[in-house]
């Protein structure tokens, strides 16, 4: 047995399987249909669709075999993968390269498989017919087979694509789901939630919710605990008047404290509600000796890498008899609930926004933010804007391929960051089309020996010539006019005089 040679590409050819996150997915019926059609027009009583992984065959639909993933030594697939069109096999048994396979020791005979081709012309997978009986296939046969692999492929594109658009649409489902719930608790939370609906930052909401919170549940004591890097901080935001001294001392206590029920709690997600405080393992001294009886803590939310918890204590007899009542536990219940779903909606519209100015392949900003940030400028101020494209770009592209188009993007975009990054700010506009806006009017001739040094690192990189040309407009000699179309002209006039 002779094992199959990795493609010269591989690399790219893995990067492109993954693209698609379809590995070890569970069953569709969009691809069960495509193997129960192969089996059938060919007249086999096996059909498979499979990916070829790093070091695996994996199966994701098949027809008249249990769903199944071999060693991709094992898998002719492996060869039908090194070329463009169907392999033929008509006896297993008699080709040295399979013969000792251990699917032809268990009575696999002929193999045909068609590749799955990517748009970018890479080998990802196969869709393949097995028979137990020595035999041939026609070239129609053949092409029936790529047909179906097309038919494949064109549904693997469909599938991803519609996953991108799920999760472009995601955060505004989440938006429109959470909003529904805010409106849920309108009646009871009406302070609580006006409040969020004027997208208060998230510290400030949390705040305003403690302190309308420790009255309206009769709390003796109420403070609010944030979080952030690890750091406790504790805030006293309502006490009753004639309650023991010691009670001022709680926030210290609950700060530095590295076992208390405040402690313990931050731990989880969930409301906690002690009824005999005194009782818990955890209880701080402080605590019981002013009295307190009972207590509740209620998660507000999480955000940058903080959050913030409510606390609320009752002390005295009447909390020995009822601490917490159902309409209590209700409302700090309503309430905790509304706080986080108003937190989550501030970050995800946070990250919503951002994900909608960012470049997704280099991570600058996009033609949606370059065109607010040109909206947000001061009149009056100096201002320079240099447009950019890599020459030589597309012919990397058609060498290398995509991949390797994409790696130079992303390491000019790279390049140009550490170069400018204390003095202005990056965007692609599309393709291999930059721009830098920079404040003030820079000299010319260093801003392009900086730009030109940050393609030839690319290039050195790549081991390909790669340049850039330039055109830039400033508002103190050009005006405030449009400047990018006035830096397009320049740039392809740069361009054009490079070329002579």
């Amino acid at each position: 047995m002779r094992t199959a040679p990795l493609p010269s590409d591989e690399a790219a050819r893995l990067l492109d399987l993954a693209r698609y996150d379809i590995l070890d997915t569970p069953a569709e019926q969009a691809f069960d249909r495509i193997t129960r059609l192969a089996a059938r027009l060919l007249d086999v009583p096996m059909a498979i669709l499979n990916f070829v992984d790093e070091g695996r065959h994996w199966g994701k639909a098949t027809t008249g075999i249990p769903a199944y993933e071999l060693p991709r030594a094992d898998s002719p697939c492996a060869w039908t993968i090194l070329q463009d069109t169907p392999l033929l096999v008509p006896d297993l048994s008699l080709d040295t390269r399979f013969q000792d396979l251990p699917a032809v020791q268990q009575g696999c005979r002929m193999y045909a498989g068609a590749p799955l081709s990517t748009p970018r012309g890479q080998h990802i997978g196969t869709l393949c017919v097995v028979d137990v009986t020595p035999r041939t296939l026609s070239e129609s046969d053949l092409q029936v087979l790529q047909d179906l692999a097309d038919v494949a492929m064109s549904e693997l594109e469909l599938r991803r694509h519609t996953e991108e658009l799920e999760r472009q649409v995601d955060a505004q489902t989440r938006h429109m789901a959470e909003l529904q719930r805010d409106l849920v608790h309108a009646q009871t939370l009406e302070a609580i939630t006006t409040f969020a609906e004027v997208s208060a930052a998230p510290e400030q909401l949390a705040q305003r919710a403690a302190e309308l919170l420790g009255p309206a549940v009769a709390a003796d004591w109420a403070g609010l605990v944030t979080v952030r890097c690890g750091r406790r901080e504790v805030r006293q935001v309502h006490r009753r008047s004639d309650l023991p001294a010691e009670l001022d001392r709680l926030e210290q206590s609950i700060e530095q404290g590295p076992r208390s029920v405040t402690a313990t709690s931050a731990a989880g997600r969930r409301s906690l509600y002690v009824d005999r405080y005194p009782e818990h393992p955890d209880a701080l001294p402080v605590a019981v000796e002013a009295g307190v009886q009972a207590g509740a803590w209620i998660p507000l939310g999480t955000w940058d890498q903080g959050g913030a918890t409510l606390i609320v204590l009752r002390a005295g007899a009447e909390a020995r008899r009822s601490p917490w009542r159902e309409n209590d536990r209700a409302l700090l219940e309503a309430a905790g609930r509304s706080v986080r779903a108003a937190i989550d909606r501030h970050e995800t519209l946070q990250a919503a926004t951002q994900a909608s100015r960012q470049d997704a392949l280099t991570g600058t900003g996009n033609r949606r933010a370059l065109e607010d940030d040109l909206a947000a400028q001061e009149p009056g101020l100096p201002l320079t804007l240099a447009l950019m494209d890599l020459d030589g770009f597309k012919a990397l592209n058609d060498r290398a391929g995509h991949a390797e188009g994409d790696r130079a993007l992303r390491l000019f975009a790279g390049n140009l960051r550490s170069a400018f990054a204390a003095e202005g700010q990056l965007y692609r506009l599309g393709g291999d089309e930059f721009v830098l806006l920079l404040p003030g009017t820079p000299p010319a001739e260093e801003l392009r020996a900086r730009i030109d040094l940050a393609g030839q690192q690319v290039g050195q990189t790549l081991g390909c010539p790669l340049g850039v040309s330039v055109g830039t407009a400033t508002t103190q000699h050009d005006g405030h006019g449009d400047l990018l179309a006035l830096a397009d002209t320049r740039m392809y006039a740069d361009k054009r005089r490079r070329k002579a």
